[in-house]
C-alpha cells in the first residue's frame, strides 16, 4: 500500500526520511550532510519520483523509487 507523503505529520516524515538516509549501505561513503540528503529525498517525494510503501504484514514503511514499485500499487 502506498502512503501519500503529504498525509504524514511533518516530524514523522522527517524521521522516516532520516532513518532511510542513515541506514547501513545507503551512504556508500557519501559525506553529504544529513540535512542535504533529507532534502533530496523530500524533493523526490514531492516530484513523485519516490513513494512511501507500507507493508501490512511487517507493519513497516519503506521509501522506494516509483519505477521500482509494482505498477498495480500505483493504480
Amino acid at each position: 500500500m502506498l502512503i501519500p507523503h503529504d498525509l504524514l505529520e511533518p516530524d514523522t516524515l522527517t524521521r522516516l526520511i532520516e532513518d532511510f538516509v542513515t541506514r547501513d549501505g545507503t551512504d556508500n561513503g557519501d559525506e553529504t550532510p544529513l540535512a542535504t540528503r533529507v532534502e533530496r529525498v523530500r524533493r523526490a517525494l514531492d516530484k513523485g519520483e519516490a513513494v512511501i510503501v507500507f507493508d501490512a504484514d511487517s507493519q513497516q514503511c519503506q521509501l522506494a523509487l516509483r519505477h521500482e514499485v509494482p505498477r498495480q500499487w500505483l493504480d
